[in-house]
């Protein structure tokens, strides 16, 4: 099987998994959404949906930085910086704006009829003001300022060969990355955001993003080693129920009391810890696993790889409008996550088709073609 056809399926999945994501916090998870039906409240299905949440934060977003890193330095030298800089600005300074200035502002219009705030009178105001709402694109507007970062870091060395990391330098870069990330998160608490960016997540995602550029040099992600993949999801199996555990038994227990988001608290520097230590597992087998155990011949796997991208742009005002529409109907919440999840990325995989469609016939040949979610 192609290598790259597996990172492009990988890349595909993970969209998805980004519009289950926000569909959770949708129906009781934790975090900064446009419409909330359901507030987190403490019950077993409200629980799921947060660990749900709290799983995927660990690793999904860090495997985007991560491929989109491993693409860039090839993408610089095939295209040179010039160019590669160019393609950045139109790939995703142009969601990013269209997003902002457009979608952002009319889902948070569409979000609000729930309250019973006018659709068009509150966009209307929102338009006026100049709002800008980054909503999922803050990931294209971090990505744009890492490609920047990236051309001058190959402007002053090239693509320079980097052996493949061992376990030690994997357990380091672990130890380091929960490091970082509590000491961001002592100024940055989770929650919090600093220009559309929520800081106290980026010590994964630079780790992440600088570790697949340097693993360009020799295709360590399409060439890794099974033992050591088995190794760190082992490692992953044994860190996983440590966040939950003690979460739970937290309140009984004075020495662990204290927010996970960030601060001078035992459950926050487990939280720092932990992320890395289940991410480098999950990402490994799941890189492992896309590249040689899926069976991805059928042609959706193509489909979805070309409209990963604009799933991405596209799904949040699918995700609040699906939602919003069966809003009044009584059904436990894991219900309504599983079918407003479901339907939201069977309507964004459509809409991104028809998309597609229209680019292409407006475009010149060929400039319709999309890959996975910001490959270089």
């Amino acid at each position: 099987m192609n290598r790259g056809q597996g990172l492009d399926a990988l890349r595909a999945v993970m969209t998805m998994l980004v519009v289950l994501h926000h569909t959770a916090i949708t129906y009781g998870a934790i975090g900064g959404w446009f419409y909330k039906e359901i507030l987190p409240n403490g019950s077993l299905q409200s629980k799921l949906l947060i660990f749900f949440c709290t799983f995927n934060q660990a690793f999904f977003m860090g495997l985007f930085f991560l491929l989109a890193g491993y693409f860039t330095p090839r993408a610089i030298q095939r295209k040179g910086v010039r160019a590669y800089l160019r393609d950045r600005f139109i790939r995703l300074g142009l969601p990013l704006l269209c997003f902002g200035w457009v979608l952002g502002p009319i889902t948070i219009a569409w979000a609000q009829t729930a309250s019973g705030q006018p659709f068009l009178e509150t966009l209307s105001l929102l338009i006026s003001r100049g709002e800008f709402e980054r909503g999922p694109l803050w990931f294209c507007q971090a990505l744009l300022m890492f490609a920047c970062a990236a051309a001058v870091v190959f402007k002053l060395g090239g693509l320079r060969a980097v052996p493949a990391p061992n376990n030690r330098h994997l357990l380091w870069a672990a130890v380091g990355t929960g490091a970082a990330a509590f000491v961001l998160r002592l100024v940055w608490p989770v929650g919090m955001s600093w220009w559309g960016l929520q800081l106290g997540y980026f010590a994964g995602y630079l780790t992440l993003f600088w570790g697949g550029y340097a693993a360009a040099s020799t295709r360590w992600l399409e060439r890794l080693d099974p033992a050591q993949v088995q190794l760190w999801r082992r490692v992953c199996r044994w860190t996983l129920p440590v966040l939950p555990v003690l979460a739970v038994v937290a309140p009984k227990l004075p020495a662990v009391q204290g927010p996970a988001e960030g601060g001078w608290h035992v459950l926050a520097a487990v939280y720092a810890f932990w992320e890395p230590f289940v991410a480098w597992g999950v990402i490994l087998g799941l890189l492992w696993r896309f590249q040689h155990r899926m069976d991805l011949s059928h042609p959706i796997w193509r489909t979805m790889g070309q409209r990963a991208y604009t799933i991405f742009v596209l799904h949040a005002p699918v995700v609040v409008g699906v939602a919003l529409a069966w809003r009044q109907v009584e059904a436990p919440a894991l219900v309504k996550f599983a079918v407003t999840g479901g339907l939201s990325c069977w309507l964004s995989y459509l809409l991104a088709g028809v998309w597609l469609w229209v680019w292409r016939r407006v475009s010149a040949p060929g400039a319709g073609r999309q890959g996975g979610v910001a490959r270089g």
